[in-house]
């Protein structure tokens, strides 16, 4: 688990690490650190220095300032292939002239195993891998999901103390991702091998891991467990970036323990919030999808505390859920989003249908309209 800065022992360990390019900032001030045998994911969107901080953490950058430690001892002065790391990267970068089991077998030989023990750890980290048998097929032999499978073994073999992946799954199809997801849980959790994953995919995020860290402008926006994460997120950001969310902007009619009463284009709506609202104070109120209650009357909407008429602009079926688009004149032009997890037994509500939506108080999270703060929280 991701633990402060100030626990003894942690396996990683970063403090203030900065990182420029000219005036460009990438990485601004990052601190966390992670014990032994965890999973962490850094989650966020193209460009907000998620990889950057990977590469640092691996070698291939050095921070402008800050600190890096692994296992204790500061590594600014560890080339990579002495930082005892397992790499996995986008592009898999494995040996297309060799076979699966030498391209298992290459770090070994690197790393001057002795040469009578490294058949066995190919079959072992092949057995683990669920590769028994195609030890000698070429690479351009096997599927893409095998190949996935190869250079993770291939990142194991030589037992590193943490293993990097840097978005490795992005170029699979999505039930192939999804598949590997879980095999990846799998394994990790089989060795026990301490991971920090980079990904820009929400879902891979709160699958795979134990911590994840949120980033967005090069800063670190929040840290939390998957559930805490996606529950309580500490800022819009965060609530828009996991989950599908509607945002709902108004301005502060009241704000007393926790309830936070805004006004937007024509009505008068009820949410929570951790922190304090002046009277007119512009504010985003964000609601997942999930959360949201469709029905075709007011009858459907007992016990809710917002109610709103709407018009279904957009329906999309998605097998497991249908997904709606609702359109409510009280809320100006921002459009609302509904799930439905089971819409076989649900009444159907096609484009054009006038609808009834509703959601709890404590659903709507209100936060501050500003810029994120560009810093470590």
């Amino acid at each position: 688990m991701i633990k402060p800065v100030t626990q003894t022992s942690p396996l990683v360990e970063l403090s203030n690490v900065s990182k420029r390019f000219g005036k460009v900032t990438a990485v601004d001030n990052a601190n966390f650190s992670l014990s032994q045998g965890s999973v962490l994911t850094i989650l966020g969107p193209s460009g907000c220095g998620k990889t950057t901080l990977l590469r640092m953490i691996a070698g291939f950058e050095s921070p402008t300032t800050g600190n890096i430690r692994i296992n204790g001892q500061p590594v600014q002065a560890v080339p990579p292939y002495k930082r005892s790391i397992g790499m996995v990267f986008q592009n898999l970068a494995l040996f297309p002239h060799m076979t699966a089991g030498e391209n298992i077998a290459y770090p070994l030989k690197m790393r001057r195993f002795p040469p009578q023990d490294i058949p066995g750890l190919v079959e072992r980290y092949l057995d683990i891998v669920r590769l028994s048998g195609m030890g000698e097929r070429r690479i351009q032999q096997l599927s893409g999901g095998q190949q996935q499978r190869v250079a993770i073994a291939r990142a194991l073999s030589f037992n590193p103390d943490l293993l990097l992946l840097d978005e490795p799954l992005s170029a699979l199809d999505k039930k192939l991702r999804e598949e590997m997801q879980l095999e990846f849980r799998r394994i990790q959790q089989q060795l026990g091998v301490t991971t920090i994953n980079v990904t820009h995919d929400q879902r891979e995020a709160l699958v795979m891991s134990d911590e994840i860290i949120v980033m967005s402008e090069g800063a670190i926006q929040q840290i939390a467990d998957p559930v805490s994460l996606y529950r309580q997120p500490s800022n819009r950001f965060v609530a828009s970036f996991i989950g599908l969310t509607s945002l709902i902007r108004g301005t502060v009619e009241d704000a007393r323990e926790g309830k936070v009463t805004f006004r937007t284009t024509h009505t008068t709506l009820q949410g929570q919030a951790s922190e304090r609202f002046r009277f007119g104070e512009t504010v985003e109120g964000a609601i997942r999808a999930e959360q949201v209650r469709i029905s075709t009357d007011i009858k459907g909407a007992e016990g809710m505390d917002n109610i709103l008429d709407g018009v279904v602009e957009q329906q999309i079926f998605e097998g497991d859920r249908m997904v709606y688009q609702i359109s409510c004149p009280a809320l100006g032009t921002a459009p609302l989003f509904v799930f439905d997890h089971d819409p076989s037994h649900h009444t159907p509500h096609a484009q054009g249908d006038r609808v009834v939506v509703s959601w709890k108080v404590r659903d709507l999270l209100v936060y501050p309209c500003q810029k994120y703060r560009v810093s470590n929280p």
